[in-house]
């Protein structure tokens, strides 16, 4: 995807030099926009491998509604696995004795992720991350204690009022914001019918254009194909609009790997054909085929 590899180009290039919430520090630019047209091939980047068994899972357990981070371990995705193994240390007073990052942490995270795998207690207690994505697409909390499902309203309009402008769900909180180990960087998305296809529009507030826009990319694209199946409507585009989108500066090393590589033809996604209820989505039910990917790329990431 030429597209991503020019807005890597154009961050190192134009990016102000910004102070961040983690304290590693970006290059940062505010305001960006990719449009993907989905007949064109499932966007998964070539120029480094992408895991995509992570996304996968990670969407699932979106649209699971839940917001504990056992199902991931079970199933070897430890994408989530910082933000509450940091909480632990915190709230154990063991920050100092366990430095982010050192053989010690590492030992101490994997027992961590042990004990939340063999452990339901432990689990319930420490894996838990707030009402993160699953809770507000699922489970959204009204002032007066109802229960919104904003993924089956987004189906049901779809299904019967194809051209609302309302068809959006939002991850972003207010009332809740505080409780959640990390804010929603994905916010809000919308979707979009136009001659008998499904398009998708996310809002982005805060990118770590690295490690997490590639899996939000992909993850998008397939959310997107999933909907449009269940609602029997052919694909149509994914477009991401950005605010601060940003490389982070101990990524600057692998970004200048990946910008010497160039994309590869893209993969194909299929998609269990008799699956019609957004529900009953199973790991089993895609498959990637014809994907040719550079080999990866690792990069620490930020908490």
């Amino acid at each position: 995807m030429q597209i991503y590899l020019d807005l890597l180009k154009h961050i190192m290039k134009n990016g102000a030099d910004k102070t961040d919430r983690t304290g590693i520090g970006t290059k940062s630019i505010f305001g960006y926009q990719m449009r993907m047209d989905l007949n064109d091939g499932f966007p998964l980047l070539t120029t480094k491998k992408v895991f995509l068994r992570g996304i996968i899972h990670e969407l699932l357990w979106f649209l699971k509604g839940e917001t504990n981070i056992k199902y991931l371990v079970d199933n070897n995705v430890h994408i989530w696995d910082e933000w509450p193994f940091d909480i632990y240390l915190k709230e154990n007073g063991l920050s100092g004795k366990y430095p982010r990052y050192s053989d010690k942490w590492h030992e101490k995270k994997k027992e961590f992720i042990q004990n939340i795998k063999d452990d339901d207690e432990f689990a319930k207690k420490w894996g838990e991350l707030g009402p993160v994505y699953g809770k507000q697409w699922r489970k959204w909390e009204a002032p007066d204690g109802t229960i919104v499902d904003q993924i089956a309203n987004a189906v049901d309009l779809l299904k019967n009022n194809p051209d609302s402008r309302r068809i959006i769900v939002n991850a972003w909180n207010p009332g809740e914001l505080s409780k959640m180990a990390l804010t929603p960087c994905h916010a809000i998305f919308q979707f979009y019918v136009a001659d008998g296809k499904l398009s998708c529009q996310m809002y982005q507030r805060s990118a770590d254009t690295f490690l997490g826009v590639p899996f939000n990319i992909a993850s998008y694209a397939l959310l997107t194909m999933m909907m449009a199946q269940v609602t029997g409507l052919e694909y149509g585009d994914f477009v991401i609009t950005f605010g601060d989108v940003h490389i982070y500066t101990n990524h600057f090393d692998q970004v200048n790997l990946q910008l010497s590589r160039s994309p590869r033809p893209l993969p194909e996604m299929k998609i269990n054909p008799d699956v019609k209820c957004i529900d009953d989505f199973k790991f089993e039910d895609f498959e990637l085929v014809n994907y040719n990917p550079y080999p990866g790329i690792k990069a620490p990431i930020a908490v």
